[in-house]
């Protein structure tokens, strides 16, 4: 691999990580007849016949890559296709050229090339076969504050496959036999913003991509503050099933309590960045030196920040330092530089270590991890992460998971990680989504006022012959579960709002719904009972160990729907069109669309109005 590095270094004579004023080039390749993606196309950027920079595609057909400013031809080689050029591709400052890309399949067609061309597409071929994504062109070591160094000599090979956990959508369960619902809250957001970088990008996301309380929950609903003295209030509500006019539809809101800035007790914030060849991209590394940036503007003197980073080695490159001084910060954060192979494991450890010696007893004690997932040093497997993880939280310390980039994105490692380390977990596919995270929603992302909370729901089966929870597939818990304080489950923060559906049959409906043969040696009984339904919620404190309990019992015609339940629902609706889901009954985009439309309400941030615009996206996507 080192021979490799060198000839594509000799060849290119580019000293990327000197050139400040990069772009990037991205795009999806297709079969010119067919349509379909092609995988392992190998895409290079050439200028005075050297190559700068390349990327090779993914399952999805999809490439990204930064290289600094300047014009371009592009080069794409693929088996069994032919070859070809695009040329005057330009390539901005801080912007993204997105392309549309087809090749035709191998039919031998003679193209006379320049001495210095023809070397070019030597390195494109060599760069294909080595699978080398970006050629790393720092040679020389960064050194970390308090001595080591980081191993910058191999490059980084970027595997260029997004990966995302299976989900298999919930079915109705008949109340009669499954008379309980147990599950954990989720406020992660992150599959939403997630799928909007796909649909800007004019690309359908993978259906696994598509977790729809994370659509749900990426907007706040107009729910009341607490005043029971719990931290969050509890809302419910019941419509008409907008997608199927014969089934009911029930909203349970949480509400979390707003605090004052200057009640909330002072943070301790590690930022753990990964600084790895795979992070060199402008929506990456770039990306996440704007949004951390933006965070600092908003600390308090109280507060303290340091930051530690990662690629072939971790190191401490700023101590814990004050708030107050944000230029140290920010000089710190500016310098970083990407390059080498990532061991995610050791900068865990390390960020994890220092949180634990600046730990501040009654504040809000936090590791923030930026990357793009890539981690393949060290403690790498799923299973060897969470269990690191595990070990931790019970420290004291929370996570914020933040994800960055395409092309070889590992949400499925994420979404397990902020799991496992009573975190939340985002993704940032541009700055406004950074200002939303570490501006509107700063102390909501920083500050945890509940955590394991858990939801179970028990239906009257008087009232509802069956019910279906729409997504939180990988939050569900057994029953069992919800009694038991040792089961880890889902977080809130400062003013967050939860909001979960339960699509239902109503007593006395013809439908069939899955069901089991009557049991053999017991009854099941039926209370009488007005009650439409019985909601249970168990929380602790952030600082306890011990759960409390909040009960509701809904009388049927107490609960009406509102906004809240109209606009979550249009959202619910998108998640099954673009899943495909076998529920989806009389869905469509016109429909959720206009319901959408008419259930916005004031929208100070314009951030449901940007959802109507992702659905009118999808709507043509989807045909």
């Amino acid at each position: 691999m080192k021979t490799l590095f060198l000839i594509l270094m000799l060849m290119t004579g580019v000293n990327f990580l000197n050139n400040t004023d990069r772009g990037t080039v991205s795009g999806v390749v297709k079969d010119e007849l067919s349509g379909l993606p092609i995988n392992n196309v190998a895409v290079g950027a050439v200028k005075s016949g050297r190559l700068i920079g390349g990327a090779i595609t993914n399952a999805q057909g999809t490439f990204s890559f930064g290289i600094p400013t300047g014009i371009y031809e592009l080069r794409l080689k693929a088996d069994g296709y032919q070859d070809k050029i695009i040329r005057n591709i330009r390539v901005e400052k801080d912007r993204t050229n997105t392309l549309q890309i087809t090749l035709a399949q191998d039919v031998p067609v003679p193209v006379e090339v320049s001495k210095d061309e023809a070397e070019a597409e030597d390195v494109v071929t060599a760069m294909e076969i080595g699978r080398n994504n970006r050629a790393v062109s720092r040679t020389d070591s960064y050194m970390p504050a308090g001595g080591g160094y980081y191993d910058y000599d191999e490059p980084y090979v970027e595997h260029n496959t997004e990966s995302y956990d299976v989900i298999n959508e919930n079915i109705f369960k008949e109340v009669v036999n499954n008379p309980l619902s147990t599950f954990s809250v989720d406020v992660d957001r992150a599959s939403y913003s997630n799928v909007r970088r796909f649909l800007s990008n004019n690309q359908k996301p993978p259906v696994d991509a598509v977790r729809i309380e994370e659509f749900i929950n990426y907007f706040d609903y107009d729910y009341p503050q607490p005043n029971d003295g719990h931290p969050f209030s509890v809302t419910i509500e019941s419509d008409v099933c907008p997608w199927n006019e014969t089934h009911g539809l029930v909203l349970i809101g949480l509400k979390g309590e707003n605090i004052n800035e200057n009640e909330i007790p002072a943070n301790n914030l590690v930022f753990l960045i990964d600084v790895s060849g795979s992070m060199g991209e402008t929506n990456k590394l770039p990306l996440v030196k704007q949004s951390l940036k933006f965070l600092v503007e908003q600390l308090r003197p109280q507060d303290k920040v340091a930051i530690v980073v990662y690629a072939g080695a971790a190191g401490l490159v700023l101590e814990s330092t004050q708030g107050s001084n944000k230029n140290r910060i920010t000089a710190a954060i500016d310098n970083l530089e990407s390059g080498g192979s990532t061991a995610g494991g050791a900068g865990i450890r390390l960020a994890y270590k220092v949180a634990k010696e600046n730990f501040i007893p009654s504040g809000n004690n936090r590791v923030i991890l930026a990357s793009d997932g890539d981690f393949n040093v060290g403690a790498s497997s799923d299973a060897e992460m969470v269990r690191l993880i595990e070990e931790k939280r019970d420290d004291g310390v929370f996570l914020t998971v933040l994800g960055f980039g395409m092309g070889n994105y590992k949400d499925s490692k994420f979404e397990v990680l902020s799991n496992a380390g009573n975190g939340n977990y985002f993704y940032i596919d541009n700055i406004l989504e950074a200002k939303k995270v570490f501006g509107v929603e700063l102390w909501g992302t920083l500050y945890t006022i509940a955590k394991d909370v858990k939801i179970q729901v028990e239906f009257n089966p008087a009232k509802v012959k069956a019910y279906r929870l729409l997504g939180y597939e990988n939050r569900i818990l057994n029953n069992e579960d919800f009694n038991n304080d040792k089961k880890d489950a889902g977080d809130i923060g400062c003013g967050h709002t939860v909001t979960a559906l339960y699509e239902v049959i109503l007593a006395g409906s013809d439908e069939v719904v899955p069901s089991v043969d009557p049991l053999r040696f017991q009854n099941v009984t039926q209370r009488a009972s007005n009650d439409y339904m019985n909601v249970k919620i168990r929380y602790k404190k952030p600082n306890e160990d011990i759960s409390n309990l909040i009960e509701k019992s809904v009388r049927e015609g107490q609960i009406r729907g509102s906004n809240n339940l109209l606009f979550a629902s249009s959202i619910a609706e998108l998640g099954m069109l673009m899943r495909d889901s076998e529920f989806k009954a009389n869905a469509s985009f016109n429909s959720l669309i206009e319901r959408a439309k008419r259930s916005k309400g004031t929208d100070e941030y314009g951030f449901r109005s940007d959802f109507i615009k992702m659905a009118e996206i999808a709507e043509l996507l989807y045909k």
